[in-house]
């Protein structure tokens, strides 16, 4: 039997890479799952259906309502005024709604008022009717008065005009202040949207699983390469160190930070971050101790390098492999992390919305009439986590590039 050894040109080791992480179906359906989610976080406020600050304008008239549930809003302009609100606010926190949305089941016409039935009172068989006047519910009031006037600035609609603008008004508002919203996911317990919780919450997820991974990047290579490349008593100090962060349980240290930091947004990102670089310095230690004694590491030493560029350009990119693998992983952990805190109530702080957090509100109506609740932030969850994992086997596999095949 003849044995013949075939050298396959694709071109580079990443271009090799790159193609069988793409050979990779669920690797690849995992990819596209993150960046989809990636695309829904960045985009925030700018999509979802709720783009109030932390997506916390309520509704308790129809609140646990389930999903697909679909109503009549009446939209009353609201008298305080607002500024404008620029495109970077909306962006990045939302703006408040210049409109007072109030749920309801019918409206009439009567003269100069137009009388609404709240959606929650006409369904317990007690109606509820409040009236509005036509023009309070299209123009907000603006003050102060003008000087010497006895109505406000919109003298064009008060001060004997409103007859003659009665019946624009209401077409005003029938085109334009009585519209139909549905929330696809239902709503909460204080009738938010679920649906944009969700959305804002991939942003607090992905948010802290990327800069806790910073954080345990930074920390971990280089603790870890100056470990692995220096020995000696550095390497002996490192390692009891690292033992001594390893041997305590992840959660309580995260729990124990969060305290010493305190409670909220970005605290929770230094907590989680610098509970996770051990598995990173563990991994760089091991790969500089294999690579310090390579060829080309003993040439740089000929060439009189120092050892600070000997680590950088030399050995560090080597070891990128393994790194970018744990990296994926701790991903999916630092998320696993913040959820658990947010459940605890020691993570991210109401009224930001958070994967754990909804959990934590919503989790006693598991075993009542509205499950998913509790059950959609879970899957989210769980969905997330699990990509992360598949994306990170498939990076392992990748990057484990043969060169040669036999037949």
């Amino acid at each position: 039997m003849l044995l013949k050894i075939k050298f396959i040109r694709e071109g580079s080791l990443n271009q090799k890479a790159l193609k069988k992480l793409v050979s990779n179906k669920p690797a690849l359906v995992s990819l596209y799952f993150i960046t989809l989610v990636t695309i829904v976080a960045v985009l925030g406020y700018l999509i979802t259906p709720d783009s109030t600050p932390f997506a916390n304008e309520q509704y308790l008239e129809i609140a646990a309502c389930k999903p697909g549930f679909g109503v009549t809003m009446l939209k009353v302009t609201e008298n305080d005024v607002k500024s404008d609100c620029r495109f970077v606010d909306r962006w990045l926190h939302g703006c408040q709604s210049p409109f007072k949305r109030l749920p309801i089941s019918s409206w009439r016409f009567v003269n100069d008022s137009i009388y609404v039935t709240v959606y929650e009172s006409a369904s317990s068989g007690v109606p509820l009717t409040y009236a509005f006047h036509l023009v309070d519910v299209v123009y907000a009031l603006q003050a102060p008065f003008k000087p010497g006037y006895e109505q406000p600035l919109h003298n064009d609609i008060y001060g004997g005009k409103i007859e003659k603008n009665l019946s624009l008004i209401r077409k005003k508002i029938e085109t334009s202040h009585i519209v139909q919203q549905r929330f696809w996911l239902g709503t909460d317990r204080f009738g938010r949207d679920v649906l944009s919780q969700l959305m804002i919450g991939a942003r607090v997820s992905l948010s802290v699983g990327f800069i806790s991974v910073f954080i345990s990047l930074v920390l971990g290579i280089f603790l870890g390469a100056l470990s692995g490349f220096f020995r000696g008593w550095v390497d002996n100090l490192i390692i009891w160190f690292i033992n001594v962060i390893w041997s305590i349980p992840t959660l309580l240290l995260v729990i124990a930070i969060t305290f010493a930091l305190g409670k909220g947004f970005w605290q929770v990102f230094i907590a989680v971050g610098l509970t996770m670089w051990v598995e990173v310095a563990r991994v760089v230690r091991g790969q500089i101790l294999s690579l310090r004694e390579k060829e080309f590491v003993e040439a740089a030493r000929a060439l009189g390098y120092k050892s600070r560029r000997i680590i950088v350009k030399h050995i560090l990119p080597n070891t990128m492999g393994p790194v970018i693998v744990i990296s994926a992983a701790n991903f999916a952990s630092a998320i696993l992390i913040e959820a658990g805190l947010s459940f605890l109530g020691i993570g991210v702080q109401p009224p930001m919305p958070s994967w754990g957090s909804m959990i934590k509100e919503n989790y006693a109506y598991i075993i009542l009439d509205n499950p998913w609740l509790a059950i959609l932030p879970g899957i989210c969850i769980m969905l997330l986590v699990l990509a992360f994992m598949l994306i990170g086997n498939g990076l392992r596999d990748a990057l484990d590039v043969k060169e040669i095949t036999t037949t």
